[in-house]
């Protein structure tokens, strides 16, 4: 249990680390679904296209869907954007570099997915092999139009007896994996790039705002951790105080039951301070809500001079 506690609370602790190491499993994730995915482009012509754009973007978008569920700072970023202003003001800057870090986060696994689409080809060829001009393959010449759709559409499918043996289909094929290929490094290396003149221009701008935002966001993470602890100890000492309660009210009851009592005062060694004045379930609702919307301002001054 000691090891597991470990654990958890350097997950709590590190939840940047975390989040970086989920975002590089969903990205593995991504080529392992793509790998063992049974790709089947159906190769009619009313369906391919749909096909295969619906398997390059749709499982990105589920991807990028479950980087924002898995990130615990989307969650926290919509909270600071609705609450009330309070006590505390609101930081537009540090929601700006929240939000630049989610997006950033759960973007990793849907363009690996993409680029791992487009490199394979696969998908491209499905979707556009009924697209391309007849008259650039020498193998289409003579086809009426509609027979040159469905041979298109074919394109896909190697094992179909009309294009097993076909020469245009390898034509056709070849180029659109050209294409798709090319596309792919080029994304890659567009991404390269604009991560190499992000990391090197990032010196030239104002650093200072840089480390308040990362400050203050880091700050709103452990702040939420420590009031959830913090409110499963009240609970627990707010549960053993009504429980304590319920068998003094019944102290007759119990004597009739010839159940010994607790001595007065025993048991009640886990008690705060801070939970003498909280009698009831109105009081322990207000306090939470004086929490969302008049959070104490960041200046404990104040505390130190009392």
């Amino acid at each position: 249990m000691d090891r597991f506690r470990m654990i958890f609370q350097y997950f709590q602790s590190n939840s940047e680390s975390v989040m970086n190491g989920i975002c590089g499993l969903l990205a593995l994730a991504s080529v392992k679904m793509y790998t063992s995915f049974d790709f089947s482009c159906p190769c009619l012509p009313q369906y391919n296209m749909a096909y295969g754009l619906g398997i390059m973007f749709v499982p990105p978008i589920i991807l990028f869907l479950c980087g924002l569920i898995l990130n615990r700072q989307s969650l926290m970023m919509l909270e600071e954007w609705r609450r009330p202003q309070g006590r505390r003001k609101k930081d537009p800057a540090v929601i700006r570099y929240m939000c630049s870090s989610i997006m950033q986060r759960a973007m990793v696994a849907p363009v690996v997915w993409i680029i791992v689409t487009l490199l394979d080809g696969k998908c491209l060829i499905c979707a556009f092999s009924g697209s391309m001009d007849p008259e650039k393959f020498v193998g289409f010449a003579n086809v009426s139009t509609v027979q040159v759709q469905q041979l298109l559409a074919k394109v896909p499918c190697k094992d179909d007896e009309l294009m097993r043996n076909n020469t245009s289909r390898k034509a056709v094929s070849r180029y659109l994996r050209c294409w798709s290929q090319a596309l792919g490094w080029s994304i890659l290396l567009v991404l390269i790039i604009a991560a190499f003149l992000a990391r090197w221009l990032r010196p030239c701008f104002n650093q200072a705002t840089l480390l308040q935002a990362r400050h203050w966001s880091n700050y709103m993470d452990i702040e939420q951790k420590i009031f959830e602890e913090t409110c499963c100890e009240h609970s627990r000492l707010f549960a053993h105080k009504c429980i304590l309660h319920f068998f003094e009210s019944m102290r007759q009851e119990i004597k009739l039951h010839s159940f010994s009592l607790p001595r007065e005062g025993e048991g009640a060694e886990g008690e705060k301070d801070f939970l003498q004045g909280i009698t009831d379930q109105d009081q322990v609702n207000k306090l939470l809500k004086t929490w969302y919307c008049e959070k104490p301002p960041l200046d404990v001054s104040q505390a130190h001079q009392r």
